[in-house]
């Protein structure tokens, strides 16, 4: 494969559900980069403007006005025309296709498809796609390369299956660049209370500020593939500048932490005395999975920089400053 990266100088930007989590951060990633416009298209279902209030200080940046929902395919389109690149990250999150299964195929499969038209409608250069560990289901080996099975069970892991090969079958059918991103269980400033696996995190330090005993369910051996947010936006610019396209890329640290050692970590970073409290398991959707880094630093150039407990540093640092945000969150939750 060849090593000459995309030139994304004087590139014009769309970020689809630049707004939430981990979009806001790629923006803020791509105000790094000399690229001339960052359009963000959001319907703010999950984003907020408070995670873009400080990018739109930016110029370059803009929120595109005429709606952000990619069912609107007319809307939608204006807002592809005459952009370079695309970032898609807009879906309904793990649980709410768990509840709404149908709402799960609209947004994220026909969304999704929607997305692939018209980027290819306006000749798009690349499409840099947000998929999911989720695809993987539970670790059947480890660490999970980006061959293993698809042991998925889940609507949530479904629609994501569904648009990797959608995604390749627009690279077949019409030469639609793509890279596609498996991101690992992403957590870090901004966050809300919806990732499923990450919202643990979040759970336990509103006890530790209520003055109450962190609550780990089973025995803590459930373990997973931390990685901070801000690392997952810089894994997206890589792909976007890279030359790899038509493969799926896992986005994570590698290093396997289990339920208990990051309640002992949080302990730690907060410099509480509490005793962890251990109740019944409750449900599980995957209890083992953690992803191998390899090939994404091989062909992307990416490696993980920020160590789980410094993320946590960082996590904490944002709820302190942000605490009416965060109890905004907490009760949209």
């Amino acid at each position: 494969m060849t090593t000459e990266q995309n030139s994304i100088q004087g590139a014009r930007v769309l970020v689809i559900g630049g707004a939430g989590f981990i979009g806001s951060h790629v923006v803020d990633e791509l105000l790094k980069e000399d690229v001339a416009e960052i359009v963000i298209y959001d319907n703010f279902s999950r984003g907020t403007q408070d995670n873009i209030a400080q990018a739109l200080r930016d110029p370059r940046v803009k929120v595109f006005e005429l709606g952000g929902d990619i069912l609107q395919t007319d809307i939608l389109d204006e807002a592809v025309k005459g952009k370079d690149y695309v970032f898609h990250l807009a879906a309904l999150w793990l649980l709410h296709c768990y509840d709404y299964p149908r709402s799960a195929f609209h947004v994220n499969i026909e969304g999704t498809f929607n997305v692939l038209e018209a980027c290819v409608r306006h000749r798009v250069k690349k499409l840099i796609y947000s998929s999911s560990a989720s695809v993987y289901g539970d670790a059947v080996e480890l660490p999970m390369t980006e061959e293993h099975p698809y042991n998925n069970k889940t609507f949530y892991g479904a629609t994501k299956i569904a648009c990797e090969h959608m995604c390749r079958a627009y690279y077949n059918r019409y030469g639609l660049d793509y890279v596609g991103l498996r991101y690992m269980n992403v957590y870090g400033a901004r966050q809300d209370y919806k990732g499923t696996y990450i919202a643990v995190i979040m759970k336990m330090l509103d006890r530790l500020d209520q003055g109450l005993p962190p609550q780990v369910y089973g025995d803590g051996s459930q373990a997973y593939d931390f990685i901070y947010v801000s690392d997952v936006a810089r894994a997206n610019i890589c792909a976007m500048k890279s030359p790899a396209t038509d493969r799926n890329y896992n986005v994570g640290s590698g290093v396997q932490t289990s339920i208990l050692d990051l309640t002992k970590m949080i302990l730690k970073v907060t410099g509480s005395d509490q005793q962890i409290q251990y109740e019944p398991a409750g449900k599980t959707f995957v209890t083992n999975r953690i992803g191998d880094p390899r090939l994404a630093k091989e062909e992307l150039g990416f490696t993980y920089t920020v160590e789980l407990e410094e993320g946590l540093r960082r996590l904490i640092e944002w709820r302190s400053a942000h605490k009416e945000l965060v109890e905004q969150r907490r009760k949209r939750a």
